[in-house]
């Protein structure tokens, strides 16, 4: 959830009592810090994506950075008040830590997981914290980051990956998992950062292996041209495609 968002509490109140609810992520992806520490990527990302002018850019900055200001660090203290109260367990996760600092103020918060670390020294308090490292597939995939920030293949070679995420591309995470493997993961480590793992973090102990008693849901797949071809998927035991 976005920290700075003026109703962020209005809007996620009446989510605390849906046993749905899985994962709290808190994310502040104001410019000039965390995932947009460098400024001139930023521009060059948003003119081009976009394409706003430096003029329009300015101005939403300055729009920007005041709304943070204003937000961010109240909505941060009452969502993880509301999270530690929750009558069930609620994991956190902290956003785009670039900072030692950022990953100690999540472990203070109580935060299990380090989502999308940007910087190398970030990555490492996180692991020393025993924190769950998440990154982005595409990221893997594209062989780096688009923010210009640490890649995940990077991490993956230190023993500082354990777990993709699909970021908003869900084909990728099957790509990235495979191509761990170029990076000395073995195939069942690599298919756990998008299985096993992330399934254990969230508390769905019902699937991501498969083990009697779980769900079953897998799918059969195989290598056309180094390229991972999905050919048969299986929910709960059941072939749906």
């Amino acid at each position: 959830m976005e920290l700075a968002e003026p109703d962020l509490i209005s809007l996620f109140s009446p989510f605390l009592k849906d046993d749905r609810l899985k994962l709290v992520s808190l994310m502040d992806h104001t410019p000039g810090q965390r995932q947009w520490t460098d400024m001139h990527h930023y521009r060059v990302y948003v003119t081009g994506k976009r394409g706003w002018s430096n003029e329009k850019v300015d101005g939403m900055l300055d729009h920007l950075l005041e709304r943070q200001q204003t937000n961010a660090a109240t909505n941060r203290r009452e969502v993880v008040r509301l999270c530690r109260e929750s009558p069930h367990p609620i994991p956190l996760a902290t956003h785009d830590d670039t900072t030692i600092e950022h990953v100690t103020e999540g472990v203070e918060e109580g935060v299990t997981m380090s989502e999308f670390p940007t910087t190398m020294d970030a990555a490492r308090a996180a692991h020393q914290h025993k924190l769950k490292i998440i990154m982005g597939a595409p990221n893997v995939v594209r062989g780096g980051s688009h923010s210009g920030n640490v890649s995940a293949v990077e991490l993956a070679k230190h023993g500082l990956l354990d777990v993709l995420s699909s970021d908003y591309v869900p084909a990728s995470l099957l790509h990235a998992a495979f191509l761990l493997q170029s990076q000395g993961f073995s195939l069942s480590r690599a298919i756990a950062t998008v299985a096993s793992n992330p399934a254990t973090l969230l508390g769905l102990h019902d699937r991501g292996d498969i083990a009697n008693g779980l769900r079953a849901d897998f799918i059969r797949v195989r290598l056309i041209e180094n390229f991972p071809v999905i050919l048969g998927v299986w929910k709960a035991g059941r072939q749906i495609a």
